[in-house]
């Protein structure tokens, strides 16, 4: 009885030395010494390579042969809605350049207006906006003050469009400018017009006693 499990231990002894060894042969053939062009052995999968299609690839299963799934007819992405037509556009349903900008002018949106102004504005236009910046000094032909009456009388909704398309020399700035920041600077310079045309009736009563 001693015997045969002497027998059986011993050969459960060899099992395991030979499952040791073929693993350690599989991981030395695994971990290759010097370049190859053929993979290492991949002896635990793990889902790392599944069946899927590539983008532009061709399909057996879809009727038009093609991976790529087209959207659901009038699917619009919503980082591209624009269903508010004054605030996107500057501009009425009917087309009309609205006359007051669609947001409420605050302390907050003047700063950023003024910031957004001095990086994309001034060098042209200048700091207080009379055509006078440093491309204008340097040959550049010199755009026009923003405080002669044809500006000033200009809707809200021209200005913003015209950040938006440029027009004439000036390009359009939509890509570097987002919608927000463009009534952001619709806004302060319109404060700067106000600024450089301001008649004693604009200032508070209780800071006019401070003019000298």
């Amino acid at each position: 009885m001693m015997t045969n499990n002497l027998k059986h231990q011993r050969t459960i002894v060899t099992i395991v030395h030979a499952a040791v060894i073929a693993l350690s042969a599989v991981m030395l053939a695994s971990c290759q010494g010097r370049p190859s062009d053929q993979p290492p052995i991949h002896v635990n999968p793990n889902m790392d390579h599944m069946p899927k299609y590539k983008v532009q690839s061709k399909s057996e299963f879809f009727p038009n042969g093609a991976t790529m799934r087209e959207p659901v007819s009038g699917t619009v992405s919503q980082e591209q809605l624009r269903a508010d037509d004054v605030y996107f556009t500057g501009r009425d349903a009917s087309g009309k350049l609205v006359a007051k900008m669609p947001m409420n002018v605050t302390m907050q949106l003047l700063q950023r207006g003024q910031e957004r102004y001095n990086i994309y504005c001034a060098p042209c236009h200048g700091q207080t906006g009379k055509g006078n910046g440093i491309v204008a000094q340097r040959g550049f032909l010199p755009p026009p003050t923003f405080h002669s009456d044809l500006i000033r009388n200009y809707p809200d909704g021209h200005i913003f469009d015209v950040i938006t398309n440029g027009i004439r020399n000036m390009p359009a700035y939509r890509y570097q400018v987002p919608v927000d920041d463009r009534w952001a600077i619709v806004s302060y310079l319109r404060a700067l017009q106000r600024s450089q045309n301001a008649t004693l009736t604009d200032i508070p009563e209780d800071k006019r006693k401070d003019l000298k």
